[in-house]
């Protein structure tokens, strides 16, 4: 796992990812990232999609009932990456619970 990407004028690490196991339809968890040990990201949601699962990023609705994004990565190269290191923290702690419960959790 990459935690580590190269951005313009050096690095950013992601240092910390917790994740929130949910069974809420398509909704399957909540994620908290912390960037270099200094700055965290709240309300990140692992979704089921039609093609996969995909994280969406925190949001707020506006009056005219559309939603806008909070914080979000400004390039897709950064997304993907980002994207994928929440993925595999979710499937990792899927894969825990499963094995420390010995209960089925709705796989991604």
């Amino acid at each position: 796992m990459e935690l580590e990407k190269e951005i313009q004028g050096g690095h950013m690490e992601i240092t910390e990812i917790r994740i929130s196991l949910r069974d809420d339809n398509k909704l399957k968890a909540f994620a908290s990232i912390t960037l270099d040990n200094c700055f965290v990201i709240r309300g990140l949601k692992v979704i089921e999609g039609a093609k996969g699962t995909f994280v969406a990023m925190p949001s707020r609705k506006r009056p005219d009932g559309t939603y806008q994004d909070i914080a979000h990565p400004i390039n897709n190269s950064t997304r993907d990456w980002m994207e994928e290191q929440i993925v595999q923290a979710f499937e990792r702690e899927v894969d825990k619970v499963q094995t420390e419960s010995g209960l089925e959790v709705a796989e991604p």
